[in-house]
């Protein structure tokens, strides 16, 4: 009797689980339609699923092919980026104030990004401010902004293998690279054109809107396998969770798991900053929502959070365009908005939260 008693109680654990993926997923599907049929142009869900299949007007189908379709696909692979990428930081620094945004990793990325547009000449600029940057060498920018962003994560990573460094401190040291690299971007502001300078501003921003279709073929290309790892070692990072000597004591080789755990979400980070520029507290928020409502076994976690991160963001770049239309807000004023408030309450309720 007991033992039935502790299966159906297994059943009701997973069950709620598995009741979220599904909800997340099917609401991930409504925000694609949702925000595919909103624009300029009015296009009705009908003629968007038409569209799918190539049929209707032939100008519904190249407005929802050539312009939303990759401007939607990107939100979801950069909001499942940045998800996945918090994820893992909480979990191998074992830090609920862990994200590629406020351990200093995007800022990091944005400088290195910046750096290769002004100094490396990987970009091209233009005279409008609505396309002021042309990016002739998308795979120099991610390199280069990954290359920094491994900078802001070795500085992390040292400092957390020190006797002292409580999360906290690694929440300050990563204000402080973040500030460091910020500072480093208006050193190039400071040198740059009018137009670069504008550019640069504006990427600082986080904005979906230059998306195409070659910037989400190479976000497929590194960001599901990152994805793949994560959750195929999500067992190492649950053992992660109870401490270094207690994952050491189950197998788990602690320094590689972790060494390759922060080298990738750095380069999930970095692709996504290279494109988009920086988009705050979606790494932070996503997490926290996710394992709010399913808790925090990492082997739903990562999963449910890439979901539900990719449908938190494309919802909040569809909320930015229509807002305040006709005009288009950058994405990341709205997750800063959003993001800020729950910033501050991690902060007052400290470690009792995680």
């Amino acid at each position: 009797m007991r033992e039935d008693k502790i299966t159906d109680k297994y059943q009701e654990y997973i069950s709620k689980k598995v009741l979220f993926l599904l909800v997340s997923v099917v609401f991930l599907i409504i925000c694609l339609l949702i925000s595919i049929s909103i624009g300029s142009s009015s296009i009705t869900i009908h003629d968007v699923l038409y569209a799918f299949l190539r049929k209707g007007e032939e100008w519904k189908v190249q407005i929802i092919w050539q312009i939303r379709i990759p401007r939607v696909l990107s939100a979801i692979l950069a909001g499942l980026g940045l998800s996945i990428a918090g994820v893992a930081m909480q979990s191998i620094l074992r830090n609920p104030l862990g994200s590629p945004y406020t351990l200093g990793v995007s800022q990091a990325a944005a400088f290195g990004a910046a750096s290769a547009v002004i100094v490396l000449g990987a970009g091209s600029t233009q005279s409008s401010s609505a396309d002021s940057v042309i990016l002739n060498n998308p795979y120099l920018i991610t390199i280069s902004a990954f290359f920094w962003a491994l900078v802001s994560t070795a500085g992390i990573l040292s400092l957390s293998k020190l006797r002292n460094a409580t999360p906290e401190t690694l929440v300050l040291a990563g204000i402080a690279i973040g500030s460091l690299f910020t500072a480093g971007m208006t050193s190039l502001q400071y040198f740059a054109s009018d137009i670069e300078l504008a550019a640069v501003i504006f990427w600082t921003f986080g904005d979906l809107g230059k998306s195409t279709w070659r910037d989400f073929g190479i976000m497929v290309v590194v960001l599901i396998p990152i994805l793949i790892y994560f959750i195929w070692n999500s067992w190492n990072y649950n053992a992660l969770d109870s401490g270094d000597e207690t994952a050491k004591s189950l197998g788990v080789d602690v320094e590689k798991t972790r060494m390759h755990g922060m080298l990738l979400s750095s380069l999930a980070a970095a692709v996504i900053v290279s494109f988009f520029g920086i988009i705050g507290f979606v790494g932070l928020v996503v997490p926290h929502i996710v394992r709010k409502v399913i808790g925090g076994d990492e082997r739903y976690l990562i999963p449910a959070s890439a979901i539900f991160g990719a449908a938190f963001l494309l919802a909040s770049d569809t909320v930015a365009r229509t807002i305040i239309a006709p005009i288009i807000l950058p994405v990341g004023i709205l997750t800063s908005f959003l993001g800020a408030p729950l910033f501050i309450y991690l902060l007052v309720k400290g470690r009792s939260y995680w």
